[in-house]
């Protein structure tokens, strides 16, 4: 019998992350051998193509869920700061891609777009300006600007303040170097740019089948869905990136740190507009809070996208549900991941989020007029007929065992890895691309020990001369690093800090 391929690592999923894993180890070692496997005819094809996420580079700029407020009225700012270097690393990596000169233009999938906060009520400024004094104090925030000046505000985001009552109460924040990301093409980019290195394959129309044990490895079977024929790798590493789908497959592999773990699939919609009379007069993401009880996914906000050089509005979103874990998913993704391990935290989850439920039956049944209704306490003149429903992609949130309520449901992503390093899986949703280079660097510390700390520290320190820790409390280190990044990544006229939004 012939003997099975055999590489370094498989990836399976053809997103940001398998993209941006495979990128960095091949930046580590240029001699690793790798395959990318993808069920889709193309890369980026579910939760990574634009219009199946809202496109912020989340920094903690404008997300007011990043920074709970306690009843004492305090806020809470460490999540907003840690996102935010986060999202300063991934920067990084890119700066570095695009100043190799093989990597292509970075203007195809980052563009500069002002981040707001928007509140409304009484309660809402008063958290708001709370906020705003935390947070400017950090290094990080330091360029917020807060008003609760209509006038002002009708300068920040002309398309929201007509039609208003005037004495509603209003206060909004502004940073003006907040981005969008087009993270299809930075991961198209990127597949791109890897499928040019030796040793390297991205294959597509393949699932994968089986994951089975080999020594300290694992034999993955790949099944060509055009013709049915199957292939088995031999592989050192095999990483799960396929979201939704990775928990079926990290259930599949059996290993011990998957116990317990199930997933409950939310689907996404947005209100979009095209007509560029509406679109001019918005240039900014503004985000809202959520209704009370509502989840922290359900946070409202209006953004300029800017998808293959051109640009439209987004506001939601409004959450679905269906069993799915995939957009192109089966009906039964849901229903066959239940095990023995997981059916005690799916059943407290279910007992103990009932308004959880409650909330994804009232959106599934809304009317276009209902969700209109939303779009115009941001929007007051907005009209019916510029605005379409898209359906966005899947988020399968996880839900994780819990030794006081038995399971809960976690709004997050969460790397779950074999204690010996042999494979790693990533589940869960938000903040997700923003910061997948930080989430593939603990990837690589926690499987690849040795050598992240041995023969790849260098190249480690070269790409990410400053990571999270420092850039929370090193002030001047910080400007320097995001300066430097902000002019590589052609955010900023390199002889001016001031983002020009032509």
């Amino acid at each position: 019998m012939a003997h099975n391929e055999a590489v370094d690592v498989v990836l399976v999923g053809a997103g940001i992350m398998s993209a941006t894993l495979a990128v960095l180890l091949k930046e580590l070692d240029p001699a690793i051998k790798l395959e990318v496997v993808e069920l889709m005819d193309s890369g980026a094809a579910e939760s990574s193509n634009p219009w199946n996420n809202a496109g912020t580079g989340h920094a903690g700029l404008c997300e007011l869920n990043y920074t709970p407020q306690a009843a004492d009225g305090s806020v809470d700012i460490k999540k907003a700061v840690h996102i935010n270097t986060q999202f300063e690393v991934s920067k990084q990596f890119w700066s570095y891609l695009t100043k190799k000169g093989t990597f292509g233009s970075c203007k195809s999938f980052i563009s500069p777009v002002p981040h707001l906060s928007f509140v409304q009520g009484e309660s809402g400024v008063s958290f708001l300006k709370e906020r705003f004094n935390v947070l400017s104090k950090h290094h990080a925030f330091a360029d917020m600007e807060y008003t609760e000046d209509k006038g002002k505000m009708a300068e920040w985001m002309p398309l929201m303040m007509p039609g208003r009552s005037p004495d509603e109460v209003l206060a909004a924040t502004r940073v003006m170097n907040g981005t969008d990301v087009n993270f299809g093409a930075l991961t198209n980019q990127l597949l791109k740019h890897l499928s040019s290195a030796p040793d390297t394959q991205v294959k597509y129309c393949k699932r994968v089948t089986g994951l089975k044990r080999n020594g300290a490895g694992w034999t993955v079977s790949i099944k060509d869905v055009n013709n049915g024929n199957t292939r088995e790798v031999d592989a050192k590493f095999v990483f799960l990136g396929a979201g939704g789908a990775a928990l079926p497959l990290l259930q599949a592999s059996g290993i011990e740190e998957s116990k317990g773990f199930g997933g409950f699939p939310i689907s996404g919609q947005w209100l979009r507009c095209d007509n560029p009379e509406v679109v001019k007069h918005h240039q900014a993401k503004v985000y809202s809070q959520a209704a009370v009880g509502s989840p922290p996914m359900s946070v409202p906000h209006l953004d300029t996208r800017v998808v293959d050089g051109k640009k439209s509005l987004l506001f939601g979103p409004y959450a679905g549900f269906t069993t799915k874990f995939l957009k192109h998913g089966s009906f039964m993704d849901l229903p066959m991941s239940v095990r023995a391990g997981n059916i005690g935290p799916m059943l407290a989850v279910a007992k103990n989020n009932m308004d959880l439920t409650k909330y994804l039956v009232s959106e599934v049944m809304q009317s276009m007029e209902q969700r209109l209704e939303s779009l115009r306490r941001f929007y007051p003149q907005a009209k019916a007929e510029d605005w379409r429903l898209e359906v966005a992609g899947q988020r399968v949130q996880i839900i994780k065992k819990d030794p006081k309520k038995g399971g809960i449901l976690q709004f997050g992503t969460e790397l779950v890895a074999a204690k010996d390093g042999s494979l790693a899986a990533l589940l869960g949703a938000s903040p997700g691309a923003s910061v997948t280079v930080s989430i593939m660097l603990e990837l690589i510390e926690k499987c690849f020990p040795a050598k992240a700390s041995g023969e790849w520290a260098s190249k480690l320190a070269e790409i990410f001369p400053a990571r999270e820790k420092v850039l929370e409390t090193d002030a001047a280190l910080y400007r320097k690093i995001n300066t430097q990044n902000n002019i590589a990544l052609e955010l900023v006229e390199e002889s001016s800090e001031t983002p020009s939004f032509a």
